[in-house]
């Protein structure tokens, strides 16, 4: 969802495939689909519907580790600016943002209409928002909905007329693609916001998350792949997230607004930067001043992916650095220099998109990493 005064246009996800339709095949030039990563796929899906009274633990990824987001202002001069998140996207794919323009009362009214979307009926919501992947309300049935309900909306998603979740999604996403073109200065990729911004497109994923007695939730949910994703931190909120570290708890600060890294960024990085797998999930809400955490307690996130159209093809955006060697100019002195030119390696092959979307929100891979097939 984007407001009329918009200023750039965003590709709307193409659905070649309906909602019955069979996947897409997978591309036969990934030299890395093998048999033996088939296998790993199948028991990561066997894995993750066993029920959670079963205290099933994944070597690594289990054990939740508690991590402060390292704070970074938009305000900084820039090489402060570009300084500190080299440091947070190379030790930990997540970091919040101060002195952004996103207002609280904006965010505030935003969540008061995504809460409405929750006390429509099941045929109002199939209705209004019919599943078409990845778009739409989705009831997560095949997992016994674990982890609750959550509506995908686009840039063109106008059901309903929600100004304020409309404006606040087009505020979210400028700001998506300004910390995109930052992080590309900061890390030394080439730059990949230019004037054609067709190829990007934002998903508004509203979602009911649901954590247990343990303050663990339950399941990530669907896991889309993205560039950055943004949450805005309305109250005192706790998420755990699945980072490449394992799991991490965080609580960032009110007002804040908390981005994570996806596996698009650290391919164009060439593999310089660590993400985040699938959405934050929210873990405790607030009950005045005072952290209240119950058993099965449910609560509402707002997340914004800035993401790729399905046509896009992925692949490491490595720049060509040039760097100063000595050259003997038969003085003996070696002060004559010449410019060389080195050529980084990519660390990553490329593949589609499409292809790849279509598998990691399906499959709900969780015992490896999804990218693990494509790194050269």
């Amino acid at each position: 969802m984007a407001s009329s005064t918009h200023e750039h246009h965003l590709h709307h996800l193409p659905t070649p495939y309906g909602t019955t339709s069979a996947p897409p095949p997978t591309p036969s030039a990934h030299p890395n689909n093998t048999t033996t990563s088939e296998v790993a796929d199948s028991l990561s899906r066997l894995l993750h519907r066993i029920p959670p009274t079963l205290s099933l633990s994944l070597p690594g990824r289990r054990q939740s580790t508690t991590a402060s987001p390292p704070l970074i202002s938009l305000s900084d001069p820039k090489t402060t600016l570009h300084s500190n998140l080299l440091s947070a996207a190379k030790q930990h794919g997540f970091f919040q943002l101060t002195q952004h323009p996103i207002s609280s009362q904006l965010a505030q009214s935003a969540e008061s209409e995504s809460l409405s979307l929750f006390n429509l009926s099941l045929d109002e919501k199939q209705l209004c928002f019919p599943m078409n992947w990845p778009l739409g309300f989705d009831n997560d049935d095949d997992e016994d909905n674990l982890v609750g309900q959550s509506f995908c909306l686009d840039s063109n998603s106008t059901e309903l007329g929600f100004n304020s979740l409309r404006e606040f999604t087009s505020q979210m996403e400028k700001l998506g693609l300004e910390v995109i073109q930052e992080l590309a200065c900061a890390v030394g990729f080439e730059n990949p916001v230019g004037e054609d911004r067709t190829r990007f497109c934002s998903l508004m994923w509203v979602s009911e998350s649901e954590s247990d007695s343990s303050n663990r939730p339950l399941s990530l949910g669907r896991i889309y792949p993205f560039i950055v994703g943004l949450n805005y931190q309305i109250r005192c909120r706790k998420y755990s997230m699945l980072a490449d570290s394992g799991w991490v708890s965080v609580s960032p600060q009110v007002d804040s607004v908390m981005v994570t890294l996806g596996d698009i960024a650290q391919v164009w990085s060439n593999g310089k930067v660590k993400k985040v797998r699938g959405r934050p999930v929210p873990t405790t809400v607030t009950g005045g001043d005072v952290l209240e955490v119950n058993s099965n307690t449910h609560c509402v996130s707002m997340t914004l992916l800035v993401t790729l159209a399905h046509d896009n093809t992925v692949s490491p955006l490595l720049p060509k650095s040039p760097s100063l060697d000595k050259e003997d100019d038969g003085l003996g002195d070696n002060n004559s220099k010449t410019i060389a030119v080195q050529e980084e390696s990519p660390m990553f092959n490329s593949f589609s998109f499409e292809d790849y979307a279509w598998r990691v929100y399906h499959e709900r891979l969780l015992l490896k990493d999804p990218l693990v097939r494509y790194r050269v």
